[in-house]
């Protein structure tokens, strides 16, 4: 029996263009003193990172695939296929690395060995929406002679930030930023400037402040109006926005504000032509506001939801959705007089007519740093498998 340990170095969230480093343990967990204690054999140990895409047969539909022979290959279990037994199509893999071969364990011994691997910056990144999902896993594949080839897989989170594949590093190392107390390896320091640029792409995108005032109106006339400071936020942000109804000539009963993305289709992939888009609503805030001058909303996004993004296939936008509840009367004819006596009781209508109406105003949602990200993975960044 051998134990294999898969631990991801940093976390496991990166971003595309990133060096994912793994360290992966090979074990023979038997003691020497053991009576049943004996060298252990592995053939060989090969890693493989790939991006499976899942789509919803009832909503997309696919060209037929051209993957017959990788099918006859994935029926072999002494050949390495690293989404063997996995549904839907592989769409993005990393070259496979051989780890060793003929490996021997005394009882009581292990031995690691450092596997490490620039994710595609021309990927998509995760997602798992209703239609379609993108799920990135790294595979260690091992063999014993004469044995079925045993598969871990250790799944992690990929973001994707634009305007990074674009990107040069310079050339003379000596005019790049750099610590000089630290002797990193060239890929390790490239990564790290890699990380250090995405952070501040992000903070120059969404660091912009501008006031953007919206007049709410509906068929009757103004109903107040709507100011935030900013449309492109990172996910870990909270969105802000504030109400000013005093201006308005037509009363505001209720209004809600939904934290929304759109998940839409492309045209030449729909299952049915003019098919919905899929909502999917990750804040919301309500609040009834009859006679109330100014109000305000403060939304999350989650850290877990997925930025905006548009594959070939897919494409993933946000939006703020507001629906408003107004009165169709007049604001005089909201109360009543409850006694004639000396004290007086003020009391709400029991019916009134209203009238509704939505509006739906579009924000963009960036990336965020992925170590950020790792504390509210799902992902646990140590997988492992018994052979």
């Amino acid at each position: 029996m051998i134990e294999v340990l898969a631990k991801l170095g940093r976390g496991p969230v990166f971003l595309a263009g990133e060096v994912l480093e793994c360290m992966i343990t090979f074990t023979n967990p038997l003691s020497a003193s053991s009576t049943s204690a004996s060298s252990e054999m592995l053939a060989w140990a090969s890693a493989q990172i790939h991006c499976q895409f899942h789509a919803s047969e009832n909503r997309v539909a696919l060209p037929p695939s051209d993957g017959s022979k990788h099918d006859v290959q994935a029926e072999n279990e002494t050949v390495f296929v690293p989404n063997r037994g996995e549904r839907g199509q592989c769409i993005l893999s990393t070259p496979p690395k051989i780890l060793f071969c003929d490996l021997r364990l005394d009882p009581g011994e292990s031995k690691s060995y450092s596997y490490c691997e620039t994710l595609p910056i021309d990927g998509p990144p995760s997602f798992r929406g209703q239609s379609v999902k993108y799920v990135y896993k790294l595979t260690i594949g091992c063999q014993r002679v004469n044995s079925p080839i045993k598969l871990l897989r250790v799944p992690f989170r990929v973001l994707v930030l634009h305007g990074l594949k674009d990107y040069q590093f310079p050339q003379d190392e000596a005019v790049a930023p750099s610590n000089p107390f630290l002797e990193e390896e060239e890929g390790l320091k490239k990564d790290s400037r890699l990380a250090d640029l995405a952070t501040e792409l992000l903070m120059v995108a969404t660091s912009r402040r501008s006031l953007h005032l919206y007049n709410i109106s509906n068929t009757r006339g103004k109903v107040g109006t709507f100011c935030i400071f900013k449309t492109v936020y990172k996910i870990g942000e909270d969105v802000i926005g504030t109400f000013n109804f005093s201006e308005g000539d037509i009363p505001c009963l209720q209004f809600s504000v939904s934290l929304q993305t759109e998940e839409s289709i492309q045209e030449e992939f729909q299952r049915r032509r003019g098919q919905p888009v899929s909502f999917s609503t990750h804040a919301r805030h309500q609040e009834a506001c009859l006679h109330t001058a100014q109000s305000s909303f403060s939304l999350p996004i989650p850290l877990s939801s997925t930025p905006g993004f548009t594959t070939n296939i897919v494409s993933l936008k946000w939006r703020l959705h507001f629906e408003f509840v107004t009165s169709g009367e007049s604001a005089g004819t909201c109360l009543v007089r409850g006694s004639q006596s000396e004290a007086v009781t003020w009391t709400g209508v029991e019916q009134m007519e209203v009238d509704t109406f939505s509006w739906d105003l579009p924000i963009k949602v960036l990336p965020t740093n992925p170590i950020l990200a790792s504390y509210v993975s799902q992902f646990s960044t140590t997988n492992s498998i018994t052979i």
